[in-house]
C-alpha cells in the first residue's frame, strides 16, 4: 500500500511538472526561406513541421539575430470574438459569444507594418490573447475543450471603426489587409485563463487587463464556435479585446504584451 501510495504522488508530481512547462514556437525565415523552430533562449532549434502537427527537431540552429520572426501561425481559419470584457462591452456582453470572422490574408507577423487604408478615416488597435487550436474540434463540450487548445499568441484585432458602423457587413473593417497581427511566439503550456494583457502605443499604456475578466472563456468560445463551425489544427481565435480602443495615425507603433507570450511590436503606416 505504502509502495501505491508513494507511486501515485510521484505521478501526480510529474503530472504538475509537465503541465507548467512551456515551450515557445516560432516561424522564422532566413536566407533559405521559412521555417518553424523552438525558441530556447537565443537559439532557434528548427523542426520538420508546424508545431500542431507531427515534427522532429532537425538539428539546425539559429541565432536569434540571424532570423526574422513570422507570424507564428499560417491558420486556415480567423474566427474572433466581440463584446467579451465588461470593460469594453459594458453591459453590452450576450449570453453567448459573439462571432465574426477575419480573413486568413489579413495575418502579418511581428514588426510587419499595419497599413491605414487611404479611405478610412478612423482604424483602432485591439489588443488581444488568440488562442491556436491543436486538433480537429467539432460538436465538443467545454469539458473537453481544454485538450483542443495547443497554445497561445498576441494578437491585433485591427479595426476600422467608420466601415463598421457604415456596412452592413463587418467583412472590410476587421478583415482588410494587415488587419490581424500574430506573435511574436505561440506558447504552449501556458495557463490561459488568467493572464495580463498590456497594449500600449507609442510606449503608453492604453489597454490593461487580465484575461480572467473575459465574459465568456476559452473553453465556452470552443465549445461554441464547434457547434457550427469545424475548427481545424492552426486555426486561430481571438478572444476579444478589453477597455476603450482610440484611433492609429501613420508613424505610431503598437505593442501588445501577453504575460508568459512577450510582446507583438507593429508600426504604422499609410497607404
Amino acid at each position: 500500500m505504502i509502495r501505491i501510495a508513494v507511486f501515485m504522488l510521484l505521478a501526480v508530481l510529474f503530472w504538475r511538472t509537465a503541465a507548467a512547462e512551456t515551450v515557445r514556437y516560432v516561424r522564422f525565415s532566413d536566407q533559405n526561406g521559412s521555417h518553424y523552430g523552438i525558441l530556447e533562449a537565443d537559439k532557434v532549434h528548427a523542426i520538420s513541421d508546424a508545431p500542431y502537427r507531427p515534427h522532429r527537431r532537425t538539428g539546425g540552429v539559429r541565432n536569434m539575430a540571424d532570423v526574422t520572426l513570422l507570424a507564428p501561425v499560417l491558420p486556415g481559419k480567423v474566427i474572433a470574438v466581440g463584446l467579451n470584457y465588461r470593460s469594453h462591452a459594458g453591459m453590452s456582453g450576450g449570453a453567448r459569444p459573439e462571432l465574426f470572422a477575419k480573413l486568413p490574408s489579413a495575418v502579418v507577423g511581428p514588426n510587419q507594418a499595419i497599413v491605414l487604408p487611404s479611405h478610412s478615416r478612423s482604424v483602432h488597435y485591439e489588443g488581444e490573447m488568440v488562442v491556436v487550436m491543436g486538433r480537429k474540434a467539432r460538436n465538443i463540450s467545454t469539458a473537453d475543450a481544454p485538450d483542443y487548445v495547443f497554445g497561445i499568441t498576441a494578437g491585433n484585432d485591427v479595426s476600422a471603426r467608420d466601415w463598421q458602423a457604415g456596412d452592413l457587413q463587418w467583412l472590410r473593417a476587421k478583415a482588410s489587409d494587415t488587419f490581424a497581427p500574430l506573435g511574436p511566439v505561440l506558447v504552449r503550456g501556458l495557463n490561459y485563463a488568467d493572464l495580463r494583457l498590456i497594449t500600449r502605443v507609442n510606449g503608453r499604456v492604453v489597454q490593461d487587463e487580465r484575461t480572467g475578466n473575459l465574459i465568456h472563456g476559452v473553453v465556452a468560445i470552443i465549445s461554441h464556435i464547434s457547434r457550427s463551425i469545424t475548427l481545424n489544427p492552426g486555426d486561430v481565435i481571438y478572444t476579444g479585446t478589453p477597455g476603450q480602443t482610440s484611433a492609429l495615425k501613420a508613424g505610431d507603433v503598437v505593442e501588445v504584451e501577453i504575460e508568459g507570450v512577450g510582446v507583438l511590436k507593429n508600426p504604422v503606416q499609410a497607404e
